[in-house]
This record gives structure tokens, C-alpha cells and sequence, in this order.
């Protein structure tokens, strides 16, 4: 039976075919090099070591690859990793694929449908004919509706930046209509573009990861690209200007959404729009990062997580989670 990435737990012998990513050849004080890995299956991720390691040992497989990890997991400050003894490239061909991509219960019909009825409920004419131009984009929305919003911690799964957009939306829209010095269209557009630039910040196949570009760039600046593109677009179809303010105040939204320059914002945020997508932004992903912290955490017969050194603290886990 498959030992799967979430069932391992601390000082377990483990000989199993997992998908190894993010490897580095790095040297210890003392000089001497050790493998630096990520191991990933369909239900999460683990870090590991292989000490002693060579660059040979190195070349044998590249990022993304199946190999035969054969070692014991152990707990290092709090977290558990993965020491090697071994790994061995195994042949894609023999192995399913769907045993590692990673998926989550999300009902993308259902959201999607729910995006195009928040989109279509902005009564600003540039703002309704640039969404327009983005639903009409095949290509983008079926890439968009796959997406990741991020590769570790919050909405790491395929339809987790759809399911985060719109749990945004739907946020926006309801303290719009508690705050009515909100102005609804421009919160709303800019909770569904906010994170739009990682269609191509991130890379997604057996596994997840950044692509050279977005490494590079990181994804507010690639949303900038995105909204440079679509602007074009919905001008073409209307055969008019876009409101220069409202381009401006929609960049805005997307080179501030981290809220600080320690969490790499571009700027800070200058608009009450600009500040309450930030505390949306925050809030979504915080709950659906803690919610993996416990989902996760391998203290099974505790109702308190492992201390996690991430956000120094234990979670206490709730019934609902």
C-alpha cells in the first residue's frame, strides 16, 4: 500500500517513489556538500537532507523527476523532514500520474460560474468591458481556473487561486455594501486581479513551481502586464479610451495587495480600496495557510498542533477544521 506524504510521521522508515523538486548541492560548515530536496505526492510536501552528498549524486535527476526515496523522517525544530539514504530515478512511464498531482476538494464549475455573476455585477462601463475581455479569453480563464495561488503554504492545488479570488470577491462585495465609502467596482475588479500574474509566475504539472520569469518578476508585476494587455483589448472593443484614473487606481491595487515593504510590496497602499483588499488578501490566505498547519500537522491524537516555527506558535485545532 502507498505511504502517502501526509501519513508519514516522526522516525519512520520510509522506501517509497515520490516527485523531487527545488534540489540544491549545498556545503555544511565543516565544507562538505548535502542534498537539499522537497518531496511531493498528491497530498502534500516534505523537505529532506541526503548528507554526504556528491555532484554526481546531483546530476542523476532533475527537478520534477520520480525517484525512490528510501531514508527515515525525523523532527527538526518542529518540523518534519526526510533524511535520505538513497534515491534512485525512477521511469516516469511506470508511475500514475494522478498520485501526484496535487488536488483539493474545489467545485471549479460552481466558482467559476460565481466569478462571471460577480464580474457581472460591476456597473462601471470600462470596468464591465474590461472583465469582459477577460471572460471572453478562453485560453486565460481555463488557465486562470486551474491556477495555483501559491506552491507551499495557502491555496497550493489546482483551482486555488479561483477558489481565493473569489472568496475575495465575495468579501469585497459585502463590506462594499456595509461601507459605502468603498467604491464597490474598483475593490471588486481589484480583488479578481490582484494575484492575476500568477498564471505565469507559476509553473504547474506533477508538481508546482515558479517559473524563470516569475522568479524574476514575481506576479503584482506580471498582473501589471495582464492589465496593460486586457486594457488594449477592451479599447479595441469598444473603440474608446479607458478611464486613465481608473487604470491607474486598478495598478495600484495590484503593486500594494502585500500591504508593506517587509511582505515586497511595491508601494503602500494609498486608497481605502487599496488597504481593505491588503486586510482581504490577508485574511484569506492566513486562514487557509493556518487551515493546512492543522490539516497536516502530524500530532493526530492532539487536539494542538506541533509548534511551527513559520509563525512561532502551536495552532489549536477546532472542530470545523
Amino acid at each position: 500500500m502507498r505511504r502517502y506524504i501526509n501519513q508519514l510521521r516522526d522516525n519512520e522508515q520510509v522506501d517509497e517513489v515520490y516527485q523531487v523538486t527545488d534540489k540544491q548541492l549545498r556545503p555544511n560548515k565543516n565544507g562538505n556538500f548535502y542534498l537539499q530536496f522537497n518531496l511531493s505526492d498528491k497530498t502534500g510536501m516534505i523537505g529532506g537532507r541526503l548528507w554526504n552528498a556528491t555532484e554526481e549524486q546531483f546530476y542523476r535527476y532533475d527537478n520534477n523527476d520520480y525517484v525512490r526515496a528510501e531514508g527515515a523522517t525525523q523532527r527538526f525544530q518542529g518540523a518534519l523532514q526526510f533524511i535520505a539514504k538513497r534515491l534512485t530515478k525512477v521511469d516516469a512511464a511506470t508511475v500514475s500520474e494522478a498520485e501526484f498531482v496535487r488536488l483539493q476538494a474545489v467545485d471549479v464549475p460552481k466558482l467559476t460560474n460565481r466569478l462571471k455573476e460577480l464580474l457581472g455585477s460591476l456597473s462601471n462601463p470600462d470596468l464591465a468591458n474590461l472583465a469582459d475581455c477577460f471572460l471572453i479569453d478562453e485560453d486565460f480563464m481555463t488557465q486562470f481556473c486551474r491556477s495555483p495561488a501559491g506552491v507551499k503554504l495557502h491555496h497550493a492545488y489546482f483551482g486555488g487561486l479561483l477558489e481565493h479570488t473569489v472568496h475575495m470577491m465575495e468579501v469585497a462585495s459585502h463590506l462594499a455594501s456595509i461601507y459605502p465609502v468603498l467604491d464597490r467596482n474598483l475593490l471588486l475588479m481589484g480583488a479578481f486581479l490582484h494575484d492575476v500574474g500568477k498564471t505565469r509566475e507559476l509553473s504547474y504539472g506533477g508538481d508546482m513551481f515558479y517559473t524563470d520569469t516569475g522568479q524574476m518578476l514575481g506576479h503584482p508585476l506580471l498582473g501589471i502586464e495582464v492589465l496593460y494587455e486586457k486594457i488594449r483589448e477592451a479599447e479595441k472593443l469598444v473603440g474608446g479610451t479607458f478611464d486613465p484614473k481608473t487604470a491607474m487606481l486598478l495598478k495600484h491595487l495590484l503593486i500594494s495587495h502585500h500591504g508593506s515593504y517587509e511582505n515586497q510590496s511595491a508601494k503602500l497602499p494609498m486608497t481605502l480600496e487599496a488597504q481593505t483588499l491588503h486586510f482581504i488578501d490577508s485574511i484569506d490566505s492566513k486562514l487557509a495557510e493556518y487551515r493546512k498547519y492543522m490539516l497536516d500537522d502530524p500530532n493526530v491524537g492532539s487536539p494542538w498542533t506541533n509548534y511551527i516555527p513559520g509563525i512561532e506558535r502551536k495552532l489549536y485545532k477546532t472542530t470545523n477544521t
